[in-house]
């Protein structure tokens, strides 16, 4: 059985037990978030409908509150003006662990 749930702007497929990289959530460690449900496959038995996916959702734990990703380097440069600029950004994610899907 398996899910793809709405997590920070993105949507993610899930399982019970996956670890999963997601935007900054406002949580600690420990605590229990839980995400909506845009589908869920349960072996041949699909489901979609509103309806049905308002009862279901998906737990998680959060696992690591302060994650950064990635670096990355944003650089401008002018030609014969002497103008450079250097910056860079990592984005703050949350690391969180599905405990299940009901």
């Amino acid at each position: 059985m398996y899910a793809i749930v709405k997590a920070g702007g993105h949507q993610e497929k899930v399982e019970v037990g996956d670890v999963i990289v997601v935007n900054r959530l406002d949580a600690k460690v420990g605590d229990t978030v839980e995400f909506p449900v845009a589908l869920v496959v349960d072996g041949a038995k699909v489901t979609l409908g509103a309806k049905d996916l308002a009862k279901i959702s998906v737990k998680a734990e959060v696992v690591n509150d302060s994650a950064k990703g990635p670096k990355i380097n944003i650089m401008k440069y002018k030609n014969k003006t002497g103008v450079t600029r250097r910056k860079g950004h990592r984005q703050q994610q949350t690391i969180v662990k599905i405990t299940a899907i009901a």
